[in-house]
């Protein structure tokens, strides 16, 4: 059989002639971007191939690369089939150094495990308690050994901390890509893919599995039997907990999008596959509705939003913004679909946070100064540099507030003016030799920010306040951490008035499933909170569309460099 030898990252493989350079790469265990799951459509697993690699590898489809691509010997991994031995190198950044956020705001709560266990002394055996219940025995004095683990399920991240439920201490993280992403990009795409039988077991053994993954490793490094794991918090947004659960989706994609599995349950751990103690269980925290899910009720857990005095906004934002408005200690919460854009998808030169990545972008000076994950070369744009780069854009004029690219190039200065260029007969604004802003790219970032910016804005009216009545707003997530507000203002993602008032609290929905592990009455109080929560379908607004087409165009530029020229 043909061999495949990914020089990057030293690995070969043999595959049947006519294996896909993708799947060659999933067998030898390399992860690449490829949200379409191998249809050719998304563009995101281009490679350059070399004479050698060319004479013996059969591009089937290249259509989605440029005819200038094509001439430099880029083909698509998934299009492009093994005919021979073959050697390559991966793309520049696939999944290196990936930055993958797992801190987070906590909450100050004594320890209170669901998890307690008593030792008798007199018949040498020790219970194993669940919420004060007798769950099953164990032979021995094993009171001192109890463990937890706490875990965010992201759409695009995964993330788990071993906690000792003994003492409360944190004993580890660890984290990985959501390899669901494989198959299927964003919720609504999972929700479809997991209607069917195949769909719903495919992704329920991709996110089990590398739940199990973690933990191993977790439990392998603090040299802890996985059999002393009794518990295990699954956070997560609403589909996310559907598929761990293996609960079909299907309802979350119709109307009303009323979830099968509404959660404050307990499933046994073996019957989810999750290997951990033979007695151990899985919680599921409580839902708001379709789309606001775990994630977001423990992080009204960790940002203790029901505490809060005044006017607080709690935004979530990644392929879908979730957002909490808390008034006093009464919470309205939304969800707008911002598509995969802020996670560097179906963007031209889009790409995660990692290694090469740019993630900061300025335009002062009259000219164009990146800065990259690791101070790497630039291999692509992940999302924080993708607002940064637009915001810049548009604050200089080089994008005017519809969202195209400005006809007044003339007035530009010269370094940005020999930034124009044209891919396929359309313009578009170099960064970096290689890595460029298309018009279409610009448009996602549009539809993006005009739907969180819509969420925020009808929240704020249907109770009456403008944005200078919000005393904070808390920015939650893994990619909302990484941005900066001036961007987030300058964009219009966020409006002026929340300058000076924006808080970054990380990683919410993991540190709310900690909280939820470690302290058991929380798990009754989130309950009464979430029941307590008004669900706002925006959808049914009657101002939405009005306000989301608002919310797409971008601020009035400051056009300092037109100044300048002038």
């Amino acid at each position: 059989m043909p061999q495949v030898h990914f020089r990057s990252h030293d690995i070969r493989i043999e595959v049947e002639e006519g294996t896909s350079l993708l799947d060659a790469a999933r067998r030898g265990r390399v992860r690449l971007e490829a949200p379409c799951n191998g249809a050719g459509t998304c563009g995101k697993c281009k490679v350059r191939l070399d004479e050698v690699a060319r004479r013996v590898a059969h591009v089937v489809d290249s259509r989605k690369l440029s005819d200038e691509d094509r001439r430099d010997g880029w083909a698509l991994l998934c299009t492009t089939l093994v005919e021979g031995d073959i050697a390559l190198d991966l793309p520049a950044g696939a999944e290196l150094g990936l930055r993958i956020l797992e801190h987070g705001k906590q909450v100050d709560l004594p320890l209170s495990p669901w998890i307690g266990k008593r030792f008798h002394p007199e018949r040498n055996v020790t219970e194993i308690l669940s919420g004060g219940d007798v769950l099953a025995e164990e032979p021995g004095d094993t009171s001192a050994r109890a463990y937890g683990v706490a875990v965010d399920i992201g759409s695009t991240t995964i993330v788990a901390s071993l906690i000792d439920l003994g003492t409360g201490s944190h004993v580890g993280a660890a984290s990985a890509l959501n390899p669901q992403a494989r198959h299927a990009q964003d919720v609504l795409s999972r929700i479809k893919l997991g209607s069917t039988s195949e769909g719903l077991a495919l992704l329920n053994a991709e996110v089990t599995a590398e739940i199990n993954r973690l933990i191993t490793s977790l439990a392998i490094e603090a040299n802890i039997p996985r059999r002393r794991i009794y518990e295990v918090v699954l956070a997560g947004n609403t589909c996310m907990l559907h598929l761990a659960a293996r609960v079909d989706p299907e309802p979350l994609g119709r109307y009303p999008y009323t979830p099968t599995l509404m959660g404050d349950v307990h499933y046994p751990a073996k019957a989810l596959g999750l290997i951990i103690s033979p007695f151990g269980l899985a919680y599921f925290p409580p839902v708001v509705s379709g789309f606001v899910g775990a994630d977001i009720t423990a992080g009204m857990l960790s940002a203790s939003l029901a505490e809060e005095k005044g006017v607080t906004l709690f935004v979530d934002i990644g392929t879908n913004g979730e957002m909490v408005l808390a008034r006093d200690g009464h919470l309205q919460a939304t969800s707008t679909a911002a598509g995969p854009a802020f996670e560097g998808m179906n963007i031209a030169c889009g790409m995660r946070a990692a290694r090469g990545a740019i993630e900061r972008v300025s335009l002062d000076g009259g000219d164009v100064t990146v800065k990259t994950i690791d101070d790497a070369p630039a291999a692509g744009l992940c999302g924080s540099g993708l607002l940064d780069a637009v915001a810049e854009l548009a604050v200089h004029g080089v994008v005017e507030p519809s969202g195209r690219f400005t006809k007044n190039r003339g007035a530009l200065p010269p370094g940005l003016q020999a930034r124009f260029g044209e891919r396929d007969g359309k313009p578009v604004f170099h960064l970096t030799p290689d890595v460029y802003l298309s018009q279409g790219d610009i448009r996602q970032v549009q539809l993006a920010k005009g739907a969180v910016r819509a969420g925020i804005d009808v929240l704020l009216r249907r109770n009456g306040l403008t944005a200078a009545d919000v005393d904070r707003a808390l920015i939650a997530g893994s990619f909302g951490y990484h941005l900066t507000v001036r961007s987030l203002i300058d964009i219009g993602l966020f409006p002026p008035e929340f300058d000076g008032k924006a808080i970054y609290v990380g990683n919410t929905s993991r540190t709310g499933a900690e909280a939820l592990l470690t302290h058991a009455p929380s798990r009754d109080a989130l309950v009464g909170l979430v029941r307590s929560v008004e669900a706002v379908e925006l959808a049914n607004d009657e101002a939405f569309t009005k306000v989301f087409v608002a919310a797409m165009a971008f601020p009035r530029p400051h056009r300092p460099a037109l100044e300048d020229v002038a």
